[in-house]
């Protein structure tokens, strides 16, 4: 006699999701945080616990950012002229435009 049917895999009916946020770890003082991944929390303090426990098990990072994805602004990558610029139109920026003193050589 067959079973009763196996629950659906997903979000059970009736419970909100936990919003989605976005997980930074900073692994030495000094140098920049870097995106490591996403998970599912109810609240800001509960996100940066699981943050702590799934991303900076071995002591790794010394400062942990939390980030809900719902509030990142990003621009659209089908607008990239817009945003940055080419560089070959602003001749000032290469290197090549200054004379470095002979004091400089190193450089």
């Amino acid at each position: 006699m067959p079973g009763p049917p196996a629950e659906p895999v997903g979000k059970p009916a009736g419970r909100p999701e936990w919003p989605l946020w976005e997980v930074f770890v900073r692994s030495k003082a000094g140098l920049d945080h870097k995106h490591c991944g996403s998970l599912h929390a109810a609240d800001p303090a509960m996100a940066i616990q699981l943050a702590r426990d799934v991303y900076t098990r071995r002591q790794e990072g010394v400062s942990v950012w939390v980030v809900r994805s719902d509030q990142i602004v990003a621009s659209d990558p089908g607008e990239k002229a817009a945003y940055f610029d080419p560089m070959e139109d602003k001749v000032y920026r290469h290197p090549t435009f200054y004379e470095l003193p002979a004091a400089v050589d190193h450089m």
